[in-house]
């Protein structure tokens, strides 16, 4: 055994009755997603998969490899902010496969027998998607230390005298980890994975691409001004798109003649308060405080998230990485602070002047 990846996941004998009771309530497949809207508009193959063109060559290859070979493919690790589709990415890749795919997140996996009912359920060639890695707890993670490695979990089960550790083989399997932290995770766990990626966020012509397939998918009426006009305020992400060309189709049917062009699309995305940038309510909210209430920063972050009334966490993942890619805010040793760019679209000439961004 390999020093630094040995485990003892203590089961009992009545655990072990409950570990197949764990795998049917831990792992979900593509049916616990909303069936009606997110698998639906889910493309299944690279050939329907709109943008990640270099991540999307890469990974042609290591699977046309794998199959050469006979033999799954290596442990693969997406990382970048939500909406980009890492759990889209993990589908197509079971699909050009042709191999079963198990999705679970890591905030499921909080017991030992948890984890390990959901190894002991893996067949061989199957595809493991764990989404939220980063959030996996120490015990479940050095469980899978061996099993990605290796291939064999470590177990003691019975009691007392009985006591016995056994160990278990498991078949080849691809695990497919997806985070938004790739820097909250350890550096053994990060380590096992042969192919690690990050997700980018997607240009204009890439997301109108995807608005035109999902309107398509849904039968809303659209031209190509429209899909635009949408596509310019989806913030570089393909889960906002499609949840923007629903809202803005209901504003069609109620408000036009049911057609999405440039200035129905304007117009609904203006009712939902969303502007041009693809700024929303609360990003515009975080802005107008750095800049009238602390003259542009520097600012905490706490006392950024106390101010706006929301939670640190939630600044930091949702609504921050948007801001900076856009170059409207600063991540700074002192504080969060707007940039010259972001006092020039809202044409803040003195940032000294408390004026409102808005």
């Amino acid at each position: 055994m390999k020093k630094g990846i040995t485990i003892l996941a203590i089961v009992s004998d009545d655990d072990n009755n409950l570990i197949k009771k764990s795998r049917d309530n831990v792992v979900s497949e593509e049916t616990s997603f909303d069936l009606s809207f997110e698998t639906n508009i889910r493309p299944k193959y690279f050939d329907d998969y709109v943008g990640q063109s270099a991540l999307k060559s890469t990974l042609k290859i290591s699977i046309e490899a794998a199959k050469k070979r006979e033999l799954p493919l290596d442990h693969i690790l997406f990382y970048g902010p939500p909406g980009l589709g890492k759990t889209t990415l993990a589908t197509v890749i079971s699909n050009e496969m042709g191999t079963n795919i198990k999705i679970t997140s890591a905030p499921a996996l909080e017991r030992p027998r948890d984890i390990i009912g959901l190894l002991m359920s893996i067949k061989a060639g199957d595809i493991l998607f764990i989404d939220e890695i980063h959030r996996l707890n120490k015990i479940s993670e050095e469980i899978l230390y061996p099993a990605m490695e290796d291939f064999y979990i470590d177990m003691t089960t019975g009691k007392s005298q009985t006591l016995k550790s056994i160990r278990i083989p498991l078949p080849k399997f691809t695990l497919i980890g997806a985070t938004t932290k790739a820097g909250s995770l350890s550096g053994p766990l990060r380590d096992r994975f042969g192919i690690i990626h990050r997700l980018e966020f997607y240009s204009e012509d890439e997301l109108t691409k995807v608005i035109q397939r999902t309107s398509e998918i849904l039968q809303i009426s659209i031209n190509e001004k429209g899909a635009q006009a949408i596509a310019k305020r989806s913030r570089g992400t393909p889960r906002i798109a499609n949840r923007l060309i629903k809202r803005v189709g209901d504003y069609a049917i109620v408000k036009s003649d049911g057609i999405i062009d440039e200035k129905t699309a304007n117009a609904a995305l203006d009712a939902l308060q969303i502007d041009k940038f693809g700024l929303d309510y609360t990003d515009r909210a975080l802005l107008t405080i750095i800049a009238e209430k602390y003259n542009g920063g520097p600012v905490g972050i706490e006392t950024l998230a106390t101010a706006l009334g929301e939670d640190s966490k939630t600044i930091e993942d949702v609504y921050e990485p948007y801001l900076v890619q856009k170059g409207f805010l600063q991540r700074t040793l002192r504080g969060r602070k707007l940039t010259p760019y972001a006092c020039k679209c809202f044409n803040l000439k003195n940032i000294d002047i408390q004026q409102s961004l808005f």
